[in-house]
């Protein structure tokens, strides 16, 4: 459980409908396979103990009394079992009879809770022999049952793990979640992180997509961890069937699933995650009322990880999701585009054009701002500016881009201008320190600014959101434009933005498709120093590290404030087949340290569209000292060693 991963599952038994002595030892020997696999909490089905499909059967003091000896018999069986589970079964209380989730660890039950909404409708007839919880919330009842003296009996509680305090477990079954109103807002509220369903759902066709659909908006709406156990196998009787839907999600993201299969649902929630968001939510409600929790110990442990890590968190991975997000993300570049131009009347559109990933995507967006417009793609001034750096085949593919697109290309070389520069301020050629690279990329944007200035335009922006993380960028050189199309996309979703247009455009002009398949071969460079036999001498990955992992690193450390351990655990998951721990820590170290000290450059950029979740404007997401140091991270990183 350490860094806020807690291994749960949803799991259904095989039982025998009316058994209760099979279906403690069933539901005892699945509890044991779940500890074993390292699980820590666990949901089972809606009244499992007994089988949901008892009907008149609830009536039967037989029944009710084997349920509660089956509850006795399975915290005998599990008083070792480091291991918080809720399961079902009815429970008598004040003349009436209640559908519960009994809550255990250790062999003691931490409380019983009562279902709350009871379907009378289609095939259920729950309302003939079961009564609301909805009057239990207010106040705690404390029952004798299984053997236990004082066992609490309320719909309101909320478990909390002593160990881990962001781990805080809710209740609701079945109905309560398809309710307008569902418990687990209020549970949510009062500071549960994660729900546990234990369901007994039928399956009809259709009902699985809107079942999924509902845990996965439920979580995302609670910033939770959403556990669905439903039952299964042994259930099914009379005209009903039951397929074991069992659903794991988390903030809106289904983490495990699985259908028409008994056994466990593994995933791993990471209840550190949660408690961040809702944190940084300031919507996210506060209880309305003083809420005592139930506490539960368990050991802090380290979870193995199974769930999914995607080594490229800012794309998606499959093809038709990423088709559809590159789409989305050119439209709303584009769209913030189109206003600006509309609002300053701007006549023309400049873009420093290099050969490329970053410049080439700008003016992409740039010609769709310009057809939004209703305007010529003549109207976009692409400026090619070779210097001491440029090598033939970006300034070929910058030229041949220019004149695919319809743009009205202006070849500017900057040489001369900047050894005019060089000899005023007594910089030597022979000198290929900072100034002599910067030198060029200042050069650069006067040149962009003053054409933009003749034409009555304004200057198009191409940094990226990496370069801006990393401080890759010459301070009012290529840091500086009038809007920065690209400001919110990090690099490796530049690429497939690229790849989207390539791929987009081979059906109606082929050569257009050629031209951006060869920049997307091209090294990622500056090219600010001397070419060496005509190829690319500066590679921009060999200097600040691979994009991949920056990327991964800006993610996790900055849109989820994950400490640096927790960072570095997820990398090594994720690349661990590519790059080994010694690697990650030096480029994780590397991305600390510029992340920082960089952060003067991000207190004054320009306006840009923010297109997802991550943004580093000054005005928006991001609000950081320019001045802060990060000694408390390197600090954590050099403790990992």
């Amino acid at each position: 459980m350490r860094d806020g991963f807690v291994k749960v599952a949803a799991g259904t038994p095989k039982i025998r409908v009316a058994d209760c002595r099979y279906n403690a030892e069933q539901i005892f020997t699945l509890m044991r396979e779940a500890h074993r696999q390292g699980v820590r909490v666990l949901a089972l089905p809606e009244l499992c103990l007994t089988g949901y499909t008892c009907a008149d059967l609830f009536l039967q003091d037989t029944l009710l009394r084997g349920a509660e000896a089956g509850l006795a018999t399975v915290l005998e069986a599990t008083k070792n079992l480091d291991m918080l589970t809720a399961l079902g079964l009815p429970v008598r209380y004040r003349n009436k009879l209640y559908n519960c989730a009994a809550v255990i660890c250790r062999g003691e039950i931490l409380g019983l809770v009562p279902k709350i909404h009871i379907p009378n409708y289609g095939e259920f007839y729950e309302g003939r022999w079961f009564a609301s919880g909805a009057d239990m919330g207010e106040t705690d009842y404390c029952i004798p049952f299984a053997g236990q003296e004082n066992v609490e009996f309320s719909s309101g509680m909320v478990f909390r793990c002593a160990e881990l305090p962001q781990l805080s477990v809710g209740i609701e079954l079945c109905e309560d979640l398809w309710a307008p109103v569902p418990p687990s807002a209020r549970l949510c509220a009062e500071g549960a992180t994660v729900i546990l369903n234990l369901s007994a759902s039928d399956e009809v066709v259709g009902k699985a997509r809107y079942r999924r659909e509902l845990v996965r908006s439920q979580s995302a709406r609670l910033v939770c961890g959403y556990v669905y156990a439903d039952a299964g196998e042994g259930e099914s009787t009379t005209d009903l069937v039951f397929a074991g839907h069992n659903l794991i999600a988390e903030n809106g993201a289904v983490l495990s699933e699985r259908r028409f299969t008994g056994g466990l649902t593994i995933s791993e929630l990471d209840v550190a995650r949660l408690a961040y968001e809702r944190r940084r939510m300031n919507t996210f409600p506060a209880s309305d009322r003083a809420v005592y929790p139930n506490y539960f110990s368990l050991d802090l442990s380290t979870t193995t990880l199974t769930r999914p890590v995607s080594p490229t968190p800012f794309v998606p991975e499959d093809t038709g999701g990423r088709a559809g997000r590159c789409d989305e993300i050119l439209k709303i570049a584009a769209l913030g585009l189109k206003q600006r131009l509309e609002h300053t009347r701007a006549r023309t559109a400049v873009v420093g054009l290099s050969g490329g990933l970053d410049s080439t995507l700008a003016v992409l967006i740039t010609g769709i701002a310009m057809g939004l417009l209703d305007r010529p793609a003549s109207d976009i001034i692409a400026v090619t500016m070779p210097c001491f750096g440029t090598t033939d085949r970006t300034r070929d593919n910058a030229v041949e881009l220019a004149e695919r697109l319809g743009a009205t290309l202006k070849r500017i070389d900057i040489g001369p201008s900047v050894k005019s520069h060089f000899k005023d301020i007594g910089q030597s050629m022979e000198n290929h320190d900072v100034t002599f690279e910067n030198g060029q990329a200042r050069e650069r944007t006067q040149v962009l600014m003053d054409i933009a200035n003749q034409t009555g335009g304004l200057v198009v922006g191409t940094g990226d959101l990496s370069e801006l993380a990393l401080g890759w960028a010459t301070y009012n050189g290529d840091h500086m434009s009038m809007y920065g199309v690209n400001a919110s996309i990090p690099k490796t979703l530049v690429r497939h933005l690229v790849s989207y247009v390539a791929g987009d455009k081979a059906r109606e002009d082929l050569a257009l498709s050629h031209v951006l398949e060869d920049i997307l071969d091209t090294p990622v460079s500056p090219e600010l120093l001397p070419a060496i036999n005509g190829a690319i001498s500066q590679k921009t990955e060999d200097l600040v590290g691979p994009y991949e992992l920056h990327d991964f690193f800006l993610y996790y450390a900055i849109r989820w404030a994950f400490p640096p351990r927790k960072v570095l655990r997820l990398a090594e998951r994720a690349f661990g087949r590519v790059y080994d721990r010694a690697a990650i820590l030096k480029w994780l170290r590397s991305f600390y340290r510029r992340f920082f000290t960089q952060q003067f450059k991000r207190s004054c950029l320009p306006d840009g569209p923010k297109v997802g979740t991550v943004a580093l404007s000054p005005r928006g997401d991001w609000r950081m000292p320019s001045d802060a140091t990060a000694a408390l991270w390197l600090e954590e990183l050099e403790g990992l060693e």
